[in-house]
């Protein structure tokens, strides 16, 4: 009886741990300001023995040497007034400034801020004071030049459109050292795609050998998010993560600013996420590129910096790299490069999520609706657990049909707590009943219940998709609470079937879990309430069965 009891709480405090466990992080404290230097004041030499490599040790501007034949560097003065060039796809509107290339606003034409208002778009990049968030890449040589992300590039155009009949969508700027290199930096947008080529096509008609290196960058304002359990937005994580090649981690910000990263790898990549979107600054894979960290006045810099490239006289050589930026579609994360798709954050039991994301995606491919996918997904699963769960069943009916005889042994030994229980185990013994054995595939199916929790609230597919009549989006709360109450109805319909525990006290907390259950899921996403509304009915109908069968109603 020790066991049973000690199992029912330890199934309580776990379902119980699985609701708030997102709900209970605290904010994050504010980052203490800093001085922030501006680039110019940032330009101290560096100088790296004979080979005078190029070098990186600033977040503002990369790429500072000291080398042994460069020219003096002229006094800086006041830079040109910079444009922005929009680039219209069927799926992103993009601003990129002419200084460096610089990806300053993203607008996801697709996905909508909320149903209430369809024409407003989620803006990922955002160039606005405060609300900084932006890509930045470039070149840069021995003479602390070429086109860094704050050097004026030109365009010939000031904004460009991808047409139906195109396959990609070339955008150029143009950098001239004026002394014989020229430099064209081109981002390549394509049809129903989120991820941006970025190419460098590098022309030295000069006498010297032009050395310089890559880099990446993602620059934005960190705010901690605020954690509500009224935003489903707060339940992920939000903020930087990296992928060595090997590993995913996400960052948190405090840290960085005592530790900053540092390290080097080959095939890895830099992002930041939240809930639905992320962007990406992705190397080429067969490169090792640096990898450094700032945070610097409440501001987060992450940045890849690549190997040398030497250009010889009359060469032409050219240099890639790729964004990524939008929803997080699997599929395509997964094209743009490996192990980006775990930005996706199913957390610890990805390995139970992934397979049931792809099954819940086949499902969908087929009937064309989210909320009949998760409803055939939840029957799929109940049946994959049919035998173990009738076992079960079979022996709470079982339990159910000894209630009687129990209530009698607890009126005769009621004042004899030892020969109660040394009573009931012997009848256990007799009747040949495991009262364990009911709470063995409950405690099994929570780990595929965390799973398909994260799988319905991660899954961008779900952001806003409908199901029917008044749920209009699985990924936000049923706004008249109707799928809770129902899903609470169940559960103590459920209850109901079976035996109630001998406990007074366990009966009564056991009682008024379908009550806490209802209140908590009232606020989760209506997906998941309609995963554990028709669990919890199939549930009912399996042991209404066996109880019907083993003459256990009464």
């Amino acid at each position: 009886m020790d066991n049973r009891r000690t199992i029912l709480w330890a199934l309580f405090a776990g379902m119980t741990l699985v609701v708030w466990t997102k709900w209970q992080q605290d904010q994050r404290a504010a980052l203490p300001p800093e001085q922030l230097a501006s680039p110019e004041a940032e330009l101290a030499p560096m100088v790296d023995g004979a080979e005078a490599e190029l070098l990186v040790d600033d977040m503002e501007l990369p790429g500072r040497i000291e080398d042994p034949e460069a020219r003096a560097v002229p006094a800086p003065v006041a830079p040109p007034q910079d444009k922005l060039v929009r680039v219209t796809t069927d799926l992103l509107t993009v601003d990129i400034s002419t200084r460096g290339g610089t990806l300053v606003n993203a607008f996801l034409t697709k996905y909508p801020v909320s149903k209430d208002a369809p024409d407003v778009p989620v803006q990922l990049l955002n160039n606005n004071p405060g609300q900084e968030y932006v890509l930045a890449s470039g070149l840069v040589d021995s003479n602390r030049q070429g086109p860094t992300h704050i050097t004026l590039l030109q365009s010939s155009q000031d904004s460009y459109q991808l047409s139906e009949d195109q396959d990609v969508l070339r955008v150029p700027f143009r950098w001239n050292s004026g002394d014989g290199v020229v430099v064209e930096k081109a981002f390549y947008f394509y049809p129903a795609r989120y991820d941006i080529g970025v190419e460098y096509t590098i022309k030295n008609s000069s006498a010297d050998i032009w050395r310089s290196l890559s880099y990446l960058q993602i620059r934005k304002d960190h705010k901690p998010i605020e954690r509500s359990m009224f935003n489903v937005d707060s339940y992920s994580f939000d903020g930087p993560v990296i992928y060595d090649g090997e590993k995913y981690e996400k960052l948190d910000v405090d840290d960085l600013a005592e530790e900053p990263v540092s390290l080097s790898v080959t095939g890895g990549w830099i992002a930041s996420i939240q809930h639905h979107f992320l962007s990406a600054a992705v190397p080429p894979t067969e490169e090792s590129f640096n990898y450094d960290s700032k945070v610097s006045n409440g501001k987060l810099t992450l940045r890849g910096t690549g190997p040398t490239i030497s250009v010889a006289p009359g060469e032409t050589k050219t240099v890639n790299a790729e964004f990524f930026v939008g929803p997080k579609l699997q599929e395509q994360l997964d094209e743009t490069a490996p192990g980006l798709a775990l930005t996706v954050d199913y957390g610890i039991l990805a390995i139970l999520a992934q397979p049931l994301f792809w099954l819940l995606q086949q499902v969908h491919d087929a009937v064309g609706n989210w909320g009949w996918s998760i409803i055939i997904v939840t029957f799929m699963i109940k049946l994959a657990f049919y035998k173990l769960t009738e076992a079960s069943g079979r022996s709470m009916a079982k339990m159910r049909k000894l209630q009687p005889r129990l209530k009698a042994l607890q009126e005769r030994y009621k004042d004899d707590r030892q020969a109660l229980s040394q009573h009931m185990m012997d009848l256990y013994k007799r009747e040949k009943v495991n009262p364990a054995a009911g709470c063995l595939p409950m405690l099994v199916q929570i780990p595929f219940f965390i799973a398909f929790y994260w799988v319905l609230l991660e899954s961008v597919e779900m952001r806003q998709a409908p199901f029917a009549l008044w749920i209009t989006d699985l990924s936000s709360r049923d706004p008249y609470f109707v799928l809770p109450l129902l899903m609470g109805v169940a559960m103590f319909v459920q209850q109901k079937l079976n035996p109630a525990p001998p406990d007074p006290v366990q009966a009564k907390v056991m009682m008024f879990l379908p009550v806490m259950f209802t209140v908590f899921f009232a606020f989760f996403p209506s997906g998941l309430v309609l995963y554990w509304l028709t669990n919890s009915v199939l549930s009912v109908l399996q042991q209404w069965n066996i109880n019907r069968k083993m003459g256990a109603d009464g």
